[in-house]
């Protein structure tokens, strides 16, 4: 097993990255604003990442669009997923995300990035870190919207990733300082905040799921993605999921009833998670990788199973027709918010 996605600290790798990306149990990395100074660094940076990895590594960023976009000088400015329907109607809504994920993935793909982490399935609820970030308060609208996002991702060639399971819109507070807790029912969050993971998984759409670091105490008293109740009884086997299940970070303060960094891994994987996120605090990612207890070399299908093997695209992309269409879609739609 190769489970752990970490992160690196700037604009190119220090002596200690190098070392660290050649770890065994090394999966990818997930980059940040810190990382990115122009396009050409930053595809000098995932260069230089895939040369000292051991092993075929992915390369994610969280690019949703909104006040969630990592990269943003030579990249598009992508609209947040709420301001879609705001001012359209529900098919022009969806063209327009449609357009905004293919902007969104040919722009990574073209930096040999693989993954955004992404779309946001959250229903816009009391959340503090949610809010725009989610296409809307309606299931239904949600649903359709993250359907055609997602064609929009697939047809540039990125996998995609529903996030945070099975909700993080109706609880107010922010996981990565606190531990959210939601108090309602089994059957209210069954009814509203999983129904857009359950259609699009009915749908076989979803190549990953990165779960809530969120306690639903009706259902069980560990966080989702610690609860072997939401990712093994209720993701793999009420809704068959079959694809790839990622932890949220493990740095994060929803996380850190689980004790230290190895234990959080520890926990997460027993819980389901194929891969885990240890960002942002490089002794914590270096503990967990002198001791955690798993088999090596076991994971690369996984990894497989996500990184973008379509790339098509290369900077400049203005050239390109498809880029050129969906970008003057998004430009109008910029234009009127």
């Amino acid at each position: 097993m190769r489970p752990v996605i970490l992160d690196v600290q700037g604009y190119e790798l220090d002596p200690q990255e190098k070392e660290i990306l050649a770890h065994p149990l090394v999966a990818g990395v997930i980059l940040f604003t810190r990382n990115f100074f122009d396009i050409k660094q930053l595809q000098d940076l995932v260069t230089e990442i895939r040369l000292h990895g051991r092993n075929e590594l992915l390369i994610a960023v969280d690019h949703e669009g909104g006040r969630v976009q990592r990269f943003k000088e030579g990249f598009t400015l992508l609209p947040a997923a709420g301001s879609l329907i705001e001012k359209n109607d529900l098919k022009s809504a969806c063209e327009l995300a449609y357009s905004s994920a293919w902007i969104m993935a040919s722009e990574l793909i073209a930096c040999d990035i693989d993954l955004s982490f992404a779309p946001v399935l959250d229903l816009n609820g009391i959340s503090d870190v949610i809010q725009n970030r989610s296409f809307s308060e309606s299931v239904s609208e949600t649903t359709a919207l993250a359907e055609a996002y997602i064609a929009g991702m697939k047809s540039a060639g990125m996998a995609a990733t529903g996030k945070h399971f099975p909700g993080h819109g109706s609880v107010k507070a922010d996981s990565h300082i606190a531990l959210p807790i939601d108090s309602r029912s089994e059957i209210e969050i069954f009814n509203s905040d999983l129904k857009p993971f359950s259609g699009l998984i009915s749908k076989g759409l979803l190549d990953a799921i990165m779960p809530s670091h969120v306690v639903y105490s009706q259902c069980d008293q560990q966080p989702a993605g610690f609860s072997s109740y939401w990712l093994h009884n209720v993701l793999k086997t009420q809704l068959g999921f079959k694809g790839v299940i990622i932890s949220d970070d493990l740095s994060m303060h929803g996380a850190s009833f689980a004790g230290n960094h190895v234990s959080r891994a520890e926990s997460a994987i027993q819980a389901g998670c194929d891969l885990i996120l240890a960002c942002n605090d490089r002794s914590g990612a270096i503990s967990i990788l002198d001791n955690l207890q798993v088999a090596a070399y076991q994971q690369g299908s996984v990894i497989k199973q996500l990184r973008c093997t379509k790339n098509k695209f290369s900077v400049p992309l203005n050239k390109n027709p498809d880029w050129i269409k969906n970008n003057q879609k998004l430009m109008r739609h910029v234009e009127q918010v």
